[in-house]
């Protein structure tokens, strides 16, 4: 494949959607369109099975859960990821395999070993070139989670599980890290969103550079970026 696979994880409430739509503005403004989906949702099936499987009001089985996401990530995979990928463009994804490790495995207790036939069914072995772990505690989660969620006047299923789940969902992601730290890089977001946008485009822009993606002038215009917001 030509294309670049990018994908964005983390706990609810670490910014990476944010961060998700900061860098597509700033890839757009730079010449470089990418396709920005996610999971659940990245098709229209996705779109039906994310709303059930989010929904507050439904009790779903946990085994229910785990599969339905792995038949959400077989369409996502073969509709959209790899045709995506073919045509030599940069893809996003706000989740993807990772998250079935760190919610399903460590958060609902599954089998690595279940965990991993699953995955691995679903993605046929497709992996990202590049992920990035957007890292925050889940104390800092929950108050972000509610004010979102006061917002919009609406909580879903992952909103309200207890806090020693996320704790399990956030340590199963950093040891992600910690076991592939040339795909998987960790991102701070405790600071402001301006900070942590300028932490990505610090990451995102040499990679897209050393695939043919992005001009290369860039990199000297990010480091003037980096050293004018020092005195801010």
């Amino acid at each position: 494949m030509t294309g670049t696979f990018i994908t964005f994880e983390g706990i609810d409430g670490s910014g990476k959607s944010t961060q998700l739509r900061l860098l597509n503005n700033f890839l757009q403004a730079n010449g470089c369109s990418a396709v920005l989906t996610r999971e659940p949702g990245g098709t229209q099936l996705g779109l039906r099975l994310r709303a059930a499987l989010l929904d507050a009001q439904e009790e779903v089985d946990p085994l229910t859960e785990l599969l339905v996401f792995a038949a959400d990530r077989a369409q996502h995979v073969r509709r959209k990821l790899r045709p995506a990928l073919e045509a030599g463009v940069v893809v996003i994804s706000d989740r993807y395999a990772d998250a079935t490790v760190a919610y399903q495995g460590a958060g609902r207790g599954f089998s690595p070993e279940l965990i991993s036939e699953i995955v691995q069914l679903a993605t046929e072995g497709l992996k990202p070139n590049l992920t990035l772990l957007f890292d925050v505690t889940v104390a800092e989660s929950t108050v972000r989670t509610t004010r979102r969620s006061t917002a919009r006047n609406k909580r879903d299923r992952l909103d309200i599980e207890h806090a020693d789940f996320h704790t399990r969902v956030r340590e199963a992601y950093l040891r992600i890290a910690a076991d592939e730290p040339e795909r998987v890089k960790l991102i701070d977001t405790s600071g402001t969103v301006e900070n942590t946008h300028r932490l990505v485009k610090n990451l995102i822009v040499p990679f897209l550079q050393e695939r043919g993606h992005l001009r290369s002038s860039l990199s000297s215009e990010l480091s003037t970026e980096r050293t004018a917001n020092d005195y801010v």
